[in-house]
Parts: structure tokens; sequence; C-alpha cells
């Protein structure tokens, strides 16, 4: 039997250097900042940059952006160019592949439209993984994983699960679906944008002990 690959870890709504680098100490293989105002997680995207460059080799930063224009993606990617986007609204297809290639687009899971989005965003080259949440974001929401997991098989993109994760549940999260990656941030934090370094070491132990 071929093994599962190793399950990437991001821990989203980093704020400061010390949460980024708790976050890299612990195994993170990317960290995620948040580019939506009025927000509890936003980081000016300047403050973002100098963390960004701190980090080690191989660990990405990820930028978290919401119903943006085209123009305004630009220069918000202009004053942090991190390595990854993360387009997490409601933009359109046309929108999302001209701020491509190389991003993630994030959608909330819901029954009734999960096969919709599969397929509209399959289609758009410029969209390297889908993030699929419990909420339109931040708000620490789960979902039914066992009823997403039928409508992976053979996907063709790499899925990032995000939504209530914590140490208590990411296992079965991975073993239920075997996404790419996980994506956490409530579930590492004493309060909204405020990371806890051990729940993100015990995080990052859950997940590399599920992946067993």
């Amino acid at each position: 039997m071929t093994p599962h690959p190793r399950t990437r870890i991001k821990v989203c709504g980093i704020t400061t250097p010390d949460a980024a680098h708790a976050a890299v100490d612990a195994g993170a293989d990317a960290i995620g900042f948040v580019f939506v105002k009025d927000t509890p997680r936003y980081i000016d995207p300047e403050e973002a940059a100098a963390i960004m460059y701190s980090l080690p080799p191989f660990v990405a930063a990820v930028g978290v952006v919401q119903d943006l224009d085209v123009d305004a993606f630009c220069a918000l990617e202009y004053a942090c160019p991190a390595h990854t986007m993360q387009l997490h609204g409601r933009e359109p297809v046309d929108v999302v592949a001209a701020c491509g290639p190389g991003v993630i687009k994030a959608f909330k899971y819901e029954d009734a439209t999960i096969n919709s989005q599969l397929e509209r965003w399959a289609k758009v080259d410029e969209v390297d993984a889908l993030l699929i949440d419990g909420s339109t974001g931040g708000t620490g929401e789960s979902f039914n994983w066992k009823n997403l997991a039928p409508h992976l098989i053979d996907y063709p993109k790499k899925i990032i699960i995000a939504g209530g994760l914590d140490e208590t549940n990411v296992e079965e999260v991975i073993k239920t679906l075997r996404p790419y990656a996980v994506d956490v941030s409530t579930g590492v934090e004493d309060a909204p944008g405020i990371k806890n370094p051990q729940k993100i070491a015990t995080f990052c132990t859950a997940v590399r002990a599920a992946d067993g």
C-alpha cells in the first residue's frame, strides 16, 4: 500500500514575530497573514512582510485576502509579496484567474453547493489548491468531514481543510479526508489573534501522529 504523503500544516492568523517563530519551531510548513481589515487577526502588510523575511528557508508565507478587485490585490501583493495568496471571499472566476497563477481559493462547505464549487475551480488553471472551511473564515466553525469525503475521490487539485480544527479532532480529519494540508487558527489561540505556542506545538504533534 502506498503510504499517505505527509500532511502539511498552516498556522493562520499570525500577527507577531513570536507567534510566527513558535509555529516554525513546532514544525509548521506555512504561516498565514490575514489582510482583511476590521477582523481580529488583521495585520498590516508591511508588518507581515517584515515577519515573512525573517522566516527560515522552506517555510511559506500565505496572504489571506477577501473580495478585492485585481488592482487592490496587486497593490497588496506588492506590499507583502507572500509565497502564496489565498482568496477567501466570493471572488468570481475571472478575478481569481487574474490574481493567479498559484493561488489558493477558499470557500465554505455546504452540502448543496459542494459539487458546483469543486467543478468550478477544477477548471481554473490559476488555482493550485482549494481550502474548504466550515465558515466564511475566522470563526472556528467545523463541518461534517464525512459528507465531504466522497466528493474528493480522484479530485485533481490539492485540498486544504480548515474550520474548527484543534489537537482533539485533527487526526479524524486527516484519516477521513487525507487532505494535502490542514489549516488552524482559532484552535491554537487563547483569544482571537493571540496564539498559544504550546497549543501550536500540540497541534503539530497531533498531525504528525495522524500521519503515522
